[in-house]
């Protein structure tokens, strides 16, 4: 969380970023290991010495350990990775919602940097930066084959300062140049305003420290003059953030000490249930959550999601699901199920390592699955206008320990042309907004493109999916009907 309570403590994070943004909670990690390799060890000394001895150019030891330690980390899955001391730095700040740069979440894909999203009102997202983008070249410098961490290097700079960005686009045959200034970003993750009607509206943008604190204000705002009637949470875009303010988030709206997600790994500290009680998403802050309206345990609620809404996100979403509170409308979410923790290596730099899965309430596991809507809705009328990747798309992902049917980003999305009209979320051209208010109003849903209508017609006739029960010392397959 913020910088006052890193103490030595190991960090869960379940955001799908990675470089320009990170997330992050807090847990306590034991240190414990196995024998270590010998054998190997010997090995990885010798290649030490050849190299320092033999390589062209002189390489100081820090660099060569940083090497041997980013190597080791980022070849077991997507999300882990060796944080160094810039990049710590930054994951320390991030979390509180002011940070400087650009304002994009970024990932790496086929040696090349990739937009996961750009970060509403900042200087990427006002300079066209869009999801899906390969950011080929930062200012003369190509990207193939750098490392996240030295990209956002790259991308970092004093406020005020130029940034010229080459990217690629799907739809686009020649390189796109934007010149783009920095800026401090300063993101306002949750925003509210009242709809026609009597529905109130409510976008969380990325989960912060004060997520959960920021949304109980905005709930309590706006039911002061009478009850809402509805209540839309959108969720799309969003890429997570502190799994603390996912439980916050969900505890606002479901029953006192409701199960919202459970995490299970190797490690009996990888194994946990999270409830809704101030114990798990005010960590010995005040209860943010007391003082909320009864209203927001009943108001008929739908919450709008999209391949661009990951981890802390689909968590809240599958809570809301699993316990039948919510409707969930819009397109399959990205699929990230996993925990990482991120364990300090010294004051300055840390490893940030998965270590855990996480399951709904219902024991459903969302790795390379996401969540599966109620009610599928393209983007817009003419169809889907996010194209990203999924987790199922990452190379070296976990698996579904549930299922062997992932989800990759071309199996689920039209194979159309991308609308070209960009719209704002809650704005006057929100499709997806509108036909969640069809649904609050009982009327019919309208699904968009002919292949989101149907996806949902398959939804309607389809089977269960498979469940995992949760036990007292994990997760595992469960043999209910």
């Amino acid at each position: 969380m913020g910088t006052r309570k890193f103490r030595g403590f190991g960090l869960i994070a379940i955001g799908a970023v990675a470089g320009v943004l990170l997330s992050v909670g807090v847990t306590a990690v034991a240190q414990r290991g196995s024998p270590l390799p010998l054998d190997e060890l010997r090995q990885l000394t010798s290649v030490f010495a050849a190299i320092k001895n033999n390589y062209v150019e002189a390489v100081d030891d820090k660099t060569l350990i940083d090497n041997a330690i980013s190597g080791m980390v980022s070849n077991l899955d997507p999300h882990s990775a060796y944080l160094d001391a810039d990049a710590f730095r930054e994951m320390q700040t991030a979390t509180q919602g002011e940070f400087g740069g650009l304002g994009i979440e970024v990932g790496a894909e086929d040696g090349f940097v990739k937009v996961i999203s750009p970060i509403e009102g900042t200087p990427a997202a006002r300079a066209g930066v869009m999801a899906g983008d390969l950011i080929i070249k930062i200012d003369d410098t190509p990207t193939k084959g750098m490392t996240l961490n030295d990209a956002v290097k790259l991308m970092r700079g004093a406020p005020k300062s130029p940034i010229t960005l080459t990217i690629m686009r799907a739809d686009r045959p020649q390189p796109i140049v934007l010149k783009i200034v920095r800026d401090i970003i300063k993101v306002r993750s949750v925003r509210s305003k009242m709809l026609d009607n009597g529905v109130g509206y409510i976008r969380v943008a990325q989960f912060q420290e004060k997520t959960g604190s920021d949304l109980a204000k905005e709930l309590k705002e706006l039911g002061a003059k009478e009850p809402l009637k509805g209540l839309v949470l959108d969720l799309r875009n969003d890429p997570g953030g502190l799994l603390t303010s996912a439980i916050g988030v969900s505890g606002a709206f479901l029953p006192a000490d409701a199960l919202v997600v459970s995490t299970d790994g190797r490690t009996p500290d990888a194994r946990h249930k999270y409830l809704a009680t101030p114990s798990e998403y005010a960590r010995g802050e005040s209860n943010y959550l007391a003082g909320l309206p009864a209203w927001t345990k009943t108001v008929p609620m739908v919450v709008l999601v999209n391949v661009g809404s990951a981890s802390a996100s689909e968590i809240v979403a599958g809570a809301l699901q699993d316990h039948k509170r919510a409707k969930v409308l819009g397109n399959r979410t990205f699929g990230k199920g996993s925990v990482q923790v991120i364990l300090p290596l010294s004051e300055s730099t840390a490893v940030k390592l998965t270590t855990s899965r996480y399951f709904t309430p219902n024991g459903r596991s969302i790795q390379a699955t996401g969540i599966e809507p109620d009610y599928v809705v393209a983007d817009t009328a003419d169809g889907d206008l996010f194209r990203l990747p999924r987790e199922a798309d990452l190379q070296r992902h976990l698996s579904n320990p549930g299922t062997s049917n992932e989800v990759k980003s071309n199996s689920d999305q039209d194979n159309v042309d991308v609308p070209t009209k960009v719209f704002e979320f809650g704005g006057k051209d929100d499709f997806q907004l509108q036909q969640a208010l069809n649904v609050l109003a009982g009327k019919p849903v309208q699904k968009g493109s002919a292949r989101a209508q149907a996806k949902a017609d398959a939804k309607a006739g389809g089977g269960t999916p498979t469940r995992m029960k949760i036990t007292p010392t994990g997760v595992e397959p469960s043999k209910d009907k």
